[in-house]
């Protein structure tokens, strides 16, 4: 079975690179000394900053995998090929909910970077499939756990 892409925005590439960078060069070498120190004290059987030091190391290796996997699989999005005509991935959409009339802004990127705290939702989730593809001044209908809301689409940028 082929490997699914990952959708990353240049920003997105770059913070993973970066994570990625920082667990290798930085984070290994504290756990690696954590380590050290723990076995330094003798019996490591019954040694909990040796276990805690041993479980955040396995973490960080696992981590590091899927870091890794992901930047195997990436297809990055080239920004300036974006067409701001409708909704797309990279794109950021203002938009108005119709039942609170609230306004809002997210940018649409892959599950890779979605980030709901920073407004970046992925393509996959029910307000970013519901977006995808329409134009200012459309309405659409985005399913909730709440039942249906409505958003009006007030901008599409980059």
């Amino acid at each position: 079975m082929a490997e699914r892409e990952v959708l990353l925005t240049p920003e997105g590439l770059r913070k993973i690179e970066e994570e990625l960078d920082f667990l290798k060069t930085i984070k290994r070498k504290e756990i690696a000394e954590r380590i050290k120190e723990a076995i330094a004290f003798g019996d490591i059987s019954e040694n909990s900053e040796y276990d805690e030091a041993k479980n955040e190391q396995a973490k960080v290796e696992e981590r590091i995998a899927k870091l890794e996997s992901t930047l195997r699989k990436a297809k990055i999005i080239d920004e300036e090929e974006i067409s701001l005509d409708v909704v797309n991935i990279g794109v950021t959409v203002k938009v108005k909910m119709l039942a609170f009339d609230e306004i809002d802004e997210y940018t649409i990127v892959g599950t890779a970077e979605a980030d709901p705290y920073d407004h970046k939702i992925s393509n996959e989730s029910p307000v970013g499939k519901a977006l995808l593809g329409k134009k200012v001044g459309d309405i659409v209908d985005v399913q909730v756990p709440d039942g249906t809301t409505k958003l009006e689409i007030l901008e599409i940028k980059r």
